[in-house]
């Protein structure tokens, strides 16, 4: 099983948290192959070859072969933010955006992974995020801003953990950042209920139901148009 990274950082530091000594342990290494962004491009590569400990990680949830869509956490007790970490060193970002808001994001094609890295963010920052496929790519693209960014980085990378050393460079920075005078904070978002569609499709108008719900008209009018025309599941599909 070999696994590549673009930073040694990653490799040198794994042995002292699997420290098998023998032929068949995690051995740190380099790749050097021509790409299509490089003709010569270096990789930190790490390698283990006993059949035991492959094994052990496939059956822990790591596929074989092509895995982009079908990898999954783990289905054993784990530390969410290191193993979140992992896949945030590999498939995601964490910096300033272009407006110089703290951010950061994961890509990935794993439904899976992009539920877990949610359910995280959420239970940690209390930020919502619904997640769907984009459609030019067919993956997603799960990101985080400001305040909800800073928590999140700080959490995933804490002091001396392992990770690339540009990301806890990066995360240090963010926690730096602070609100702007006069930006206001987005209200929490009130998510629907089974309960409250139910009531939506009842009253069979916007306005109706907008007295009813507490909500605004335009909230209901977008979402009775989504039940009517298949784009959310209807309160018995949920």
């Amino acid at each position: 099983m070999n696994a590549f990274y673009r930073h040694s950082c990653v490799t040198s530091g794994l042995p002292r948290l699997n420290p098998t000594h023998h032929t068949d342990g995690p051995r740190p290494g380099q790749r050097t192959r021509s790409t299509n962004f490089a003709k010569t491009h270096t990789s930190a590569m790490w390698s283990m070859c006993s059949l035991e400990a492959r094994t052990r990680i496939n059956a822990l949830g790591l596929p074989y072969g092509r895995k982009s869509k079908d990898i999954s956490p783990p289905q054993v007790a784990l530390r969410a933010r290191d193993y979140l970490r992992g896949i945030v060193d590999a498939d995601g970002s964490v910096g300033y955006t272009s407006q110089g808001f703290p951010f950061v994001s994961l890509t990935t094609a794993s439904t899976a992974i992009a539920t877990f890295f949610r359910d995280h963010a959420r239970d940690l920052t209390g930020a919502e995020r619904a997640i769907k496929r984009n459609a030019r790519d067919d993956i997603y693209n799960v990101l985080y801003t400001k305040e909800a960014a800073q928590a999140l980085a700080a959490d995933l990378y804490y002091p001396d953990c392992l990770s690339l050393q540009r990301r806890q460079v990066k995360t240090e920075a963010l926690a730096a950042w602070t609100r702007p005078a006069g930006m206001r904070v987005a209200p929490a978002r009130r998510r629907w209920t089974p309960e409250e569609d139910q009531a939506l499709l009842r009253a069979g108008s916007s306005a109706a139901a907008a007295d009813l719900l507490g909500r605004s008209e335009m909230s209901c009018s977008m979402r009775l148009w989504r039940l009517r025309n298949g784009q959310v599941p209807t309160p018995t599909e949920q």
